[in-house]
């Protein structure tokens, strides 16, 4: 069938933009969280919308199941091909269609970068909020389909609070408009963060802000990871709202080092990295309180940036944390559990704790603002039983976060990788809810099938509990 199907997409795309070749294929066995690997059936290059629909409808036709994939940054599996579908890569819908400053709104394809919307309208004053640690090269269909938030979430929100309007693929081949200004039920709100399993985003309307009056970055450093988690709860109990609140351990510095040099205090075991934006005046006085709350918390340094040039450097070694432990660790699994600020210390010393008990290390990095955790599990693959003793602690962090009245995701998504957890957070009816949701836009389930439910929903059956397989259990899974 997949010589037919194959054969049947070049009749509405261009032959190279089709592979089959094996060698080429793998390119596109897993997205940024190499732990999960599959080898897609077939690859598409889509330029436009009417080619995604068109590819689509061919799948349907033969039932043959399809993923979205941009850039291939994502962290949870959410891109993780099928042996048997058909993998629709929109990296070459990377055109900026419009700009509108009188509107504050541009109109883009889902394979442009999320930096390059704010490259492009930086000139002029404004730039795009949402900024996740990999916006060089992350895509903004992938950012739509993940939710994807970033370091200045904290201030700005998510993926979710700065898109007006898409242009869809529905799982049926239909192209379809939905806005924020739609009466009725929340479709756009639906459709962000589904993880490709409602559609294909092809055209996005994004929300452009006024770039701050004033912007201060400031790096605080302590000799303990607690004494950083004291300032970020006195930061935010004192009203304060910063446009970001990174921390980082001895750890996740020792491998931001090796891979940047970016030279942060020696002998700390952990820095913050708090920046606050805003009029003037009132950074000013932002400044002046977290600067008092973070030696009172024990900071033994402190730096201000004061340049451009010195914000960059400031954030360097934070924006590449997740790359940099490849050079201390061979493997790594990335986690993005959420937990109240204030169980922060409690959550930390579990973590610890879990370290201990199986032998192996973990760097911490996370947005301490908003208590999203991305715990970088390390392990070395070469090691017989090392791997399953990592995804272990990576699943035991998880249930930590529930523990604590948190969530198994914060913006890296559900995907493949979490997809057994969802039970620990939601009940059976819960789940058995979202699922009627996807039924409504994927009666086949073939829209980035095996993803963020752990047993799929058939649409139509009866809810209840199952003593049996799932029909489609073998055959996902």
């Amino acid at each position: 069938m997949t010589d037919l199907l194959a054969s049947r997409l070049r009749e509405v795309l261009p032959d190279e933009a089709v592979i089959t070749d094996p060698v080429r294929l793998r390119t596109y066995e897993c997205d940024g969280l190499t732990y999960h690997r599959a080898t897609p059936g077939v690859v598409v290059l889509p330029e436009t919308a009417e080619q995604i629909a068109a590819v689509v409808r061919l799948c349907q036709g033969f039932r043959v199941p399809f993923v979205a994939r941009g850039s291939g940054t994502g962290l949870s599996g959410g891109a993780l091909p099928r042996s048997d579908g058909v993998l629709i890569v929109t990296s070459r819908m990377r055109r900026v269609l419009s700009i509108d400053l009188a509107n504050r709104r541009a109109v883009v394809e889902p394979g442009v970068t999320n930096l390059a919307i704010t490259e492009a309208v930086r000139a002029a004053g404004y730039y795009y909020a949402p900024d996740p640690s990999s916006q060089q090269i992350c895509s903004i269909g992938g950012n739509v389909a993940e939710n994807s938030g970033g370091a200045h979430c904290l201030k700005y929100g998510f993926t979710v609070n700065h898109v007006l309007g898409l242009e869809l693929v529905t799982p049926d081949g239909d192209i379809v408009e939905l806005s924020d200004m739609d009466a009725g039920y929340d479709l756009l709100g639906a459709f962000i963060g589904s993880e490709g399993t409602l559609g294909i985003a092809t055209k996005i309307t994004v929300r452009l802000s006024r770039a701050p009056a004033a912007v201060t970055t400031m790096l605080a450093a302590f000799t303990t990871i607690e004494g950083g988690g004291r300032a970020v709860s006195a930061i935010i109990g004192a009203g304060i709202v910063p446009a970001a609140i990174e921390m980082m351990d001895a750890l996740a510095i020792e491998a931001a080092e090796a891979a940047v040099r970016c030279e942060y205090p020696a002998g700390a075991g952990a820095v913050l990295v708090v920046e606050l934006d805003g009029p003037e005046a009132e950074v000013d006085l932002q400044f002046a309180e977290v600067d008092r709350i973070c030696r009172e918390a024990g900071a033994f340094e402190i730096r201000v940036a004061a340049s451009a040039e010195e914000r960059a450097a400031i954030w360097k070694g934070r924006k590449s944390a997740f790359a940099a432990v490849g050079r201390i660790s061979p493997a790594y699994i990335v986690q993005d559990g959420v937990v109240p600020r204030t169980a922060l210390p409690e959550v930390l010393a579990g973590i610890d704790r879990l370290q201990e008990e199986f032998g192996i290390r973990v760097a911490n990095v996370f947005h301490a603002g908003d208590g999203n955790l991305h715990p970088l599990v390390l392990f070395d693959d070469a090691v017989a039983g090392e791997g399953e003793r990592a995804e272990l602690v990576s699943g035991r962090i998880l249930d930590l976060c529930i523990e604590y009245g948190g969530s198994i995701t914060g913006e890296h998504g559900v995907g493949v990788d979490k997809s057994r957890y969802m039970p620990r957070m939601f009940t059976d009816e819960d789940l058995d809810t979202m699922q009627l949701v996807r039924c409504a836009f994927d009666v086949g389930n073939l829209s980035n099938p095996g993803k963020v439910f752990p047993t799929p929903r058939l649409c139509g059956e009866i809810p209840r509990v199952r003593k049996e397989p799932h029909p489609y259990e073998a055959e996902l899974f």
